[in-house]
């Protein structure tokens, strides 16, 4: 599981009463964990809904957070977070089952301060790729990371034309084979200049670099 932050601002801000959240998920056990997880970062207060009809009527009395499942039965979760913020809501937080590129873009534009990629929907919480980390642990980071400082230590190194060229290309959403194809070059190095991306930017999967890229402005 990876989370790619849009901004490196606390995600349950302080207040001096418990903070407060509602979590938005389908799957009731993605729903149950999430709650868990929240309740380990300090959250006390959790409200539970499986569907954008469902949460709607509550969108009126904002709460410190939303995260809701951008594939809700009755529509997309994103829209709910364009509600709740709309509304007065400091923070969303999306999830999504896949490296969905598309709907990270969607999220970032529409302020979303977070996107937790859980690779499936029965094992959040859990690693599902090498060097990838738990929504709990992340989420962790990024409530005692001080505003305004770099999600990755020390910044983002460089990334060369080259690099640049391959990353605008998977923000497009095509294949190692297909940017290959594009530049001149073999799917192998291709796959070696992800490598060094992923290392520069601090994130292995492909909409990890993606959300990184355009909230820095490497790309747009």
């Amino acid at each position: 599981m990876s989370v790619l932050l849009e901004q490196p601002a606390s995600l349950v801000a302080y207040r001096p009463n418990k903070p407060t959240a509602m979590v938005v998920v389908a799957d009731p056990r993605v729903r149950s964990t999430v709650t868990r997880h929240l309740w380990a970062l300090g959250v006390r207060d959790v409200i539970e809904a499986s569907s954008i009809a469902e949460a709607r009527p509550r969108i009126g009395n904002p709460r410190d957070i939303c995260v809701a499942d951008v594939h809700l039965p009755d529509g997309s979760g994103l829209t709910l977070l364009s509600e709740t913020r709309a509304a007065g809501w400091p923070n969303g937080l999306a999830l999504s089952a896949a490296d969905d590129i598309g709907a990270v873009r969607n999220a970032l534009a529409g302020g979303v301060k977070g996107y937790v990629v859980t690779g499936t929907r029965t094992n959040v919480g859990m690693p599902t790729r090498p060097g990838a980390a738990p929504i709990g642990a992340a989420a962790a980071r990024m409530h005692r990371r001080p505003p305004g400082t770099p999600s990755h230590p020390g910044g983002y190194r460089e990334l060369s034309g080259r690099e640049v060229e391959v990353l605008r290309l998977v923000a497009e959403g095509q294949s190692n084979k297909a940017i290959g194809v594009s530049m001149g070059l073999s799917a192998l190095t291709v796959k070696s200049h992800l490598a060094r991306i992923a290392r520069k930017l601090g994130t292995g999967d492909r909409a990890g670099m993606v959300a990184v890229a355009l909230r820095t402005g490497i790309i747009h």
